[in-house]
């Protein structure tokens, strides 16, 4: 009875969610292709330190962090279509600038336009699927949806890019260029369609003024000032906001940390090991997903995170004691790591979506991206810790920090909201 359920809120998509899926689904490939292997060609074109690798991708992303919640507040105010088509010539002209960039001080540069699209994409495609979509049980079923395509994608990308021989080529950043171009051309026929079945609803609602466009614009309380007080009072966000930012810190580990700790380690066959690593995370959440989904159905939100959070600290330890030379310790470590991700990720969407009043979706959304602060400063953090103590005490570390988190979200819902905001939209 619940399969045949979610085939009919599968039904209930309008076309421009399918484009939405689809689109992720081939610029999270290409992008997966090369983007990993980025710390690689910094060291092995520059020969720098993981520190430096670290400070690079770090101060990048810090300065994305700013803008994806500045652009998503603008999108409540001016519709997420045209930050959308912004975001999307943003990531066409920076993949090609990082195509061709031969210094140090282009990389910074380029790398930085790569991160502030990123971060701006996301939060832009969580708000405009609450935009087209009504019913919340068919919302979480999207955001489920748009998270498992994501890693699809995920999971062909470096398989492709390993059989076609692009892993650390960065000529192939262009794959991702071109994935983009059709996507905006996707999108812009999406859009089209999506406005003419809001018209359309609108004619059947004429008498409902409170009606919202599809197209993402706001009512008139939305202005900057307004978002930041509102944001303010929310003393539940701003816990859970601290919460993931420190969940976000202890996951980036596995991304550049681990490749910079496995590359300065010359452990045997490092790009198929960072490959196969890509692959497992993308292929377990792609198989294990829906069904941690159903066997948590009965969980609430808060449960379902202290359990993802316990898995994501036993991946660390694995990490920690895991010989350098045992290949497949560390596949097994991204087993229980990326059964974890499958858990938290798509839950933390679900839980702003379910927290945020339907008028400032865009600015929670926005809002829950300062989570890329923890993501923004693990680089860094977790340079330093390799240059100073070694990958054994870096996972130590962030393995007990992820007890710190549990803490918070024990406490999360002892703590107050604002009045307007207790009666759910």
């Amino acid at each position: 009875m619940r399969s045949d359920i979610s085939i009919q809120r599968l039904k209930q998509f309008p076309p421009l969610m399918w484009i939405l899926l689809f689109g992720s689904f081939i610029t999270r490939g290409s992008f997966y292709m090369v983007w990993p292997f980025l710390a690689v060609i910094l060291y092995e074109k520059f020969g720098l330190s993981a520190t430096e690798v670290g400070l690079i991708l770090s101060g990048s992303a810090v300065v994305s962090v700013v803008t994806t919640f500045i652009g998503s507040v603008l999108s409540d105010k001016f519709g997420r279509h045209l930050m959308m088509y912004g975001t999307g010539i943003l990531y066409i002209i920076s993949f090609a600038l990082l195509a061709e960039a031969n210094t140090i001080m282009s990389f910074i540069v380029v790398i930085s336009l790569c991160s502030i699209a990123t971060a701006l994409w996301r939060p832009l495609t969580s708000a405009l699927i609450g935009d087209i979509i009504k019913d919340s049980q068919t919302r979480e079923l999207a955001m489920q949806a748009m998270y498992f395509i994501v890693n699809v994608g995920c999971a062909i990308g470096p398989i492709a890019g390993v059989f076609l021989g692009l892993t650390g080529e960065q000529s192939s950043f262009y794959i991702t260029t071109y994935a983009f171009v059709l996507l905006l051309g996707l999108l812009f026929i999406g859009f089209r369609g999506q406005k003419r079945l809001e018209v359309a609803d609108s004619i059947r609602n004429i008498n409902n003024a409170n009606v919202e466009s599809a197209a993402g614009h706001a009512s008139p309380d939305t202005s900057f000032k307004t978002t930041l007080s509102v944001l303010k009072q929310d003393k539940m966000f701003q816990c859970l906001i601290l919460a993931n930012v420190l969940c976000m810190f202890i996951y980036a580990q596995m991304d550049s940390s681990l490749v910079q700790y496995l590359t300065r380690a010359k452990v045997p066959n490092l790009l198929e090991l960072i490959s196969s690593i890509i692959f497992t995370n993308a292929i377990v959440i792609i198989s294990c997903q829906f069904l941690l989904l159903k066997l948590m159905a009965k969980q609430s939100l808060v449960t379902r995170v202290k359990i993802g959070l316990l898995l994501l600290a036993a991946s660390q330890f694995w990490i920690a004691f895991n010989p350098l030379t045992l290949f497949w310790g560390f596949i097994g470590a991204t087993v229980v790591m990326s059964l974890a991700e499958a858990i938290l990720f798509p839950t933390m969407n679900v839980h702003i979506d379910r927290i945020a009043p339907s008028h400032l979706r865009g600015a929670y959304f926005g809002a829950a991206s300062i989570y890329d602060f923890g993501y923004a400063l693990a680089p860094l953090g977790g340079g330093i810790i390799l240059d100073l103590f070694g990958g054994f005490w870096l996972y130590i570390f962030v393995g007990v920090l992820t007890f710190g988190v549990i803490y918070l979200y024990h406490i999360l819902e002892t703590l107050p909201r604002p009045q307007f905001i207790a009666v759910k939209n």
